[in-house]
């Protein structure tokens, strides 16, 4: 099962594709970062978004999405990051991607345990889980690891 996890935002959408085998071996295939250009607009940075994720679907051939659910801020992007994450939402929904989506609470307690975990327990977590030497780069893509996980441990 291919499974494409996702950290939603209009800047940076972090990304994560994981492949798990029959016997539960997770094993990571791709992660990054889809960055978009601040001196766009909002309209051309989300059409930027929906294109790259429609390369990374056809690439990978996900089974199941799994998206971060917006905490919701008092900030200035707010309602940016909001129309973002509609954005990989129904792109996903135009190839039939399944979506499950998980608040960041839900992440951190199936991860490290408690819902309150600090940054770097889900990182050793996400580490531990696919046999990483190193920290997946940038924290956008570790963040969708981690969501993609997630979405196994849940199933």
């Amino acid at each position: 099962m291919v499974i494409l996890g996702i950290d939603p935002g209009l800047a940076r959408v972090g990304y994560g594709v994981i492949d798990v085998e029959a016997g539960g071996q997770q094993q990571l295939l791709d992660c990054g970062m889809i960055k978009t250009d601040p001196g766009r607009s909002d309209g051309e940075r989300m059409v930027e978004i929906a294109a790259d994720l429609r390369q990374l679907i056809r690439r990978w051939r996900p089974d199941l999405a799994a998206v971060e659910k917006f905490f919701f801020y008092r900030s200035s992007t707010t309602i940016s990051v909001v129309q973002a994450r509609g954005v990989l939402v129904m792109t996903l929904a135009r190839f039939a991607v399944p979506v499950v989506e998980f608040p960041p609470m839900q992440i951190k307690l199936v991860l490290a345990g408690h819902g309150h975990a600090e940054k770097g327990e889900v990182l050793a977590a996400v580490m531990r889980e696919l046999a990483l030497e190193a920290p997946p780069r940038p924290d956008d893509a570790a963040d969708a690891l981690a969501v993609a996980l997630t979405a196994w441990f849940q199933r």
